[in-house]
């Protein structure tokens, strides 16, 4: 079976792993330290805060905004759940916006259509890995006095006008779960290039707690720690630390690697005129997090029956991005939303194998699969 994705991790992250453990110091402490300094130099932002996952990434960033119970924040219901829920966390109403069909990012005219007088955020995901505009959503924000928050889960080593994703806007939430393009098992981070957000994160992260446990490790002087706020348990592990940081050596190399199959999915497909592609504009950079394909109404074969006949030859699919709005916990909510486009894009897209190493052997048998349950000879 050839699988819909795997993480890269070597001999060298489980080295990094050991080495650690055997320290003693395995909870939050100085891997976790110098996992997010790199991060932060990576990414281009001045500050990297290390958490458990990108959905207290997401809980963490509409706090330090200041979305709170009664506020709106706009985003698609085209991604994963976890964005519509890290606004309900703070007891404000999830507004769902269209996407463009070509890249299944936030329509940024539809975006200011929703906009009302209770709108506090813009919460942008850059889908699958291909950013959206960032410029064009500041802009909107900055005209509407509104916090703009990425939700970059999906964007790690993708880069947008020259720059990586994570250095663009005041707040970005990254993912290093397992179907990411680098993982630490599970995890997460958020860039930020204002000190006050910064702070409050490390504070809330960790329970409130005035002074971190290495701090208070470190130190020759007895320090009493106090809970300045309700914080959370939100942080990361250094044994997940250390692999992220040998992972994080590798995030270039993997995704130029990931570049180079999404490459021969392109070459392989361009010229099947009832499929669309993923379209990367001059200033885009993907790190092809997903590989999403859309089938037009003109396919000879439903996305559905095409995944399992796929399944059947050992090429796992996955169906395209959902669609928050029409889940069990949203759906009632919701009953009323229109949102077709997002619908459309969400039903007719299949997500093919993507991943890092992939053999020629796989990929080429990912190909010739597709192409012979797609092109139908006609007599």
């Amino acid at each position: 079976m050839i699988p819909i994705a795997k993480p890269y991790l070597t001999a060298e992250e489980a080295q990094a792993a050991y080495d650690t453990i055997l320290t003693g110091w395995i909870t939050q402490g100085p891997k976790v330290a110098e996992f997010e300094e790199k991060f932060a130099r990576y990414t281009g932002a001045k500050y990297a805060v290390a958490v458990s996952n990108c959905t207290t990434a997401l809980h963490l960033a509409m706090i330090v905004a200041g979305v709170k119970a009664g506020d709106e924040v706009i985003c698609p219901s085209m991604s994963y759940v976890a964005t519509a829920n890290s606004i309900k966390y703070v007891g404000a109403k999830p507004v769902f916006a269209e996407v463009y069909p070509k890249t299944y990012n936030l329509d940024v005219e539809d975006t200011e259509r929703k906009i009302t007088s209770r709108t506090k955020a813009i919460l942008l995901v850059h889908q699958i890995g291909m950013p959206a505009d960032i410029n064009a959503f500041q802009r909107l924000a900055d005209k509407y006095n509104l916090k703009l928050i990425e939700d970059a889960a999906c964007a790690a080593g993708s880069a947008y006008q020259g720059g990586k994703i994570g250095s663009h806007s005041e707040l970005v939430c990254f993912s290093l779960h397992p179907r990411k393009v680098i993982s630490t098992g599970d995890g997460g981070f958020i860039t930020t290039n204002r000190e006050d957000y910064y702070q409050r994160m490390k504070l809330l992260r960790q329970h409130g707690m005035s002074v971190n446990d290495r701090v208070r490790h470190e130190s020759a002087k007895v320090i009493f720690e106090d809970h300045i706020e309700v914080g959370y348990n939100y942080r990361m592990t250094d044994i997940q630390a250390a692999v992220g940081i040998k992972q994080l050596e590798k995030l270039d190399w993997i995704v130029e690697e990931r570049r180079k199959i999404a490459m021969q999915y392109h070459e392989a497909f361009r010229y099947i005129d009832f499929i669309r592609l993923p379209t990367e504009e001059e200033g885009y950079f993907s790190n092809y997090q997903s590989y999403s394909i859309y089938l037009k109404d003109t396919c000879p074969i439903s996305r559905n029956e095409l995944m399992q006949k796929m399944l059947d030859e050992g090429v796992a699919t996955r169906r395209g991005i959902m669609t928050a709005h029409r889940e069990t916990a949203y759906k009632t909510e919701y009953a009323d939303a229109s949102l077709p486009v997002s619908e459309d894009a969400a039903d007719r897209s299949i997500i093919l194998p993507l991943y890092v190493p992939m053999s020629s052997e796989d990929v080429k048998k990912v190909i010739e699969t597709f192409k012979s349950h797609v092109l139908v000879p006609v007599f």
